[in-house]
């Protein structure tokens, strides 16, 4: 237990490193009808203030920033933060009424959906490392491992410093990404046309290769060199060898995974491909560890064998499922119609009941221990296929709103032209909510169906005129790659200070904000409320 624990210890650092910054802290002190509003803003970083009632403000504040407001004048304050390198997100600031002269109130800021999204690309690492593990790549790879450091002599410490090892690789494969393209281009990556289509034959690659038509491998001349420098090398450079032969070595498995992650990991934050490598590197350097540590456990692990390949044949199946979100997304960004929602569905169904009737196919030459857990796979494999069936015609199968191409919502006019939208609001007097939302935007699907197409809100809605803003719209782009959804784009950041997906506004009908935004939930009741009208 305590060689356990001493591993997990070990780990909590490289956890720790996955908070959160939050550069500029705000304090309100209360005088008489006053209130002095403070800013504190650490070292080699500057704040901006995007929005404070009517009152602007152009510099770019350093180490601290002081004003005094009367209390009747208080209201939320927009700001982000900066630094050489990196930008916060926009983030609100309010403060709690003091009921006493004199004494400081502090408000610590409140938890950003970004740091939820930050959670989620963890979690899917982890998810993506473990399924790594159990893929014919790296699973033989772990007897090597312990062989290794059994000859070597290595004990403990050896051992964890080889699971660091593998996450110091996989983050800085992350940070890698950011670096080059930084967090901007990966926004726009994440919702280009051509990258997306460039993702989807990627990951069709990948699954023909788990379906075994051909093999994916790096050259051998680069895991042998390798290898060959980590056993004639001591130390801990010996150990990072032997990690970076792993990395190697295991490319054919993890790399879709990893690329997969990586785009989703696009644009959600600076350092969202770093998190979603931290959460699929320690889930799969554990095990190589706590093995080599303890390698009687080995004794107990299942061995290779065909079990494996089926393992990939699943992969594969969820591979081609997994790819038609890219291509749905160039599709819908660039007006093509070439793959309609009863499409997309038809082939989900086709690939999670293709990973039933596998897994059935020859079911009685296999141990009782493997049939339990094909069944364990079949059962739920085959029940979301027939789940899926009602959505060719219109149902809203609301499990995959995520990846699926948007549904119709009944009942509601929706314009797709900030113009013409604010105009109709104009003439008829209804107030206005605009949509930010865009076709690679995952979080708005969800809320389309979870929240949106439900029925109080719709019965809600009637009362505004509704203004969808893609930001990724590419159709009619001119030669300098200008588009609908550029200035849809455009507006949202200079008019509201943000660029994140869903973003909602309501704006009275002369284009007066009445509330602050809204941002991602998948609870009616709770978009119910914030609706003024």
């Amino acid at each position: 237990m305590k060689r356990i624990l001493f591993i997990l210890f070990a780990y909590l650092p490289v956890l720790a490193a996955a908070q959160m910054v939050q550069p500029t802290k705000w304090t309100a002190e209360e005088t008489g009808d006053s209130v002095r509003l403070k800013a504190t803003i650490e070292e080699g970083w500057h704040m901006t203030i995007i929005e404070f009632g009517d009152r602007e403000f152009d510099e770019e504040y350093k180490d601290s920033f002081v004003l005094t407001v009367a209390k009747a004048d208080l209201t939320p304050i927009r700001f982000n933060s900066c630094n050489d390198v990196m930008c916060t997100a926009p983030e609100v600031w309010e403060w709690s009424n003091v009921q006493s002269d004199n004494v400081q109130s502090t408000k610590e800021m409140p938890s950003t959906a970004g740091d939820h999204s930050l959670w989620v690309i963890f979690l899917l690492g982890l998810l993506g490392g473990l399924l790594a593990i159990f893929t014919p790549c790296v699973w033989p790879i772990i007897p090597m491992t312990v062989s290794f450091f059994l000859k070597k002599g290595g004990g403990m410490r050896d051992a964890v410093l080889y699971g660091l090892s593998i996450i110091i690789l996989y983050v800085g494969l992350g940070l890698l990404v950011t670096v080059i393209f930084g967090a901007s281009a990966l926004n726009d990556l994440s919702t280009n046309a051509v990258v997306n289509i460039f993702f989807f034959l990627i990951l069709v690659l990948f699954a023909l290769s788990f379906f075994g038509l051909f093999e994916i491998t790096l050259p051998d001349s680069w895991s042998t060199a390798m290898d060959s420098k980590a056993r004639s090398t001591g130390g801990f450079l010996s150990i990072l060898l032997m990690a970076f032969t792993l990395v190697i070595v295991s490319f054919s498995c993890t790399g879709p995974i990893i690329g997969t992650l990586l785009v989703e990991a696009a644009g959600k934050s600076l350092l969202a491909p770093a998190i979603g490598m931290l959460g699929f590197s320690i889930a799969l350097a554990l095990p190589f560890s706590l093995f080599a540590m303890f390698p009687q456990w080995l004794k107990q692990a299942p061995k290779s064998g065909d079990w494996m390949t089926s393992f990939k044949v699943v992969l594969a199946f969820l591979e081609l499922a997994l790819s038609l979100k890219f291509l749905s997304v160039a599709d819908m960004a660039y007006g093509w119609g070439i793959l309609p929602r009863w499409l997309f569905i038809a082939i989900w169904i086709a690939c999670f009941a293709g990973i039933g009737i596998y897994l059935l196919w020859n079911i009685r030459n296999v141990s009782t221990t493997r049939k339990i857990i094909r069944v364990l796979v079949i059962i739920p494999s085959l029940a979301f296929a027939g789940y899926l069936v009602p959505g060719l015609w219109g149902a809203p199968v609301k499990a995959i709103s995520a990846f699926a191409p948007p549904m119709e919502i009944e009942g509601r006019v929706v314009f797709n032209d900030y113009e013409e939208g604010m105009a109709f609001a104009r003439q008829t007097g209804k107030p206005v909510i605009l949509d930010f939302t865009g076709y690679g935007c995952v979080n708005c699907r969800k809320m389309e169906a979870f929240v949106l197409d439900n029925d109080s809100v719709k019965e809600r809605l009637k009362n505004y005129v509704f203004i969808e803003l893609y930001v990724d719209d590419r159709i009619d782009a001119d030669s300098d790659g200008e588009s609908e959804g550029t200035e849809n784009s455009r507006i949202q950041r200079e008019q509201f200070g943000s660029n994140a997906q869903p973003f909602f506004v309501q704006l009275d009908a002369k284009g007066n904000q009445v509330a602050e935004p809204m941002a991602f939930t998948t609870e009616p009741m709770e978009f119910i409320e914030w609706l003024k009208y």
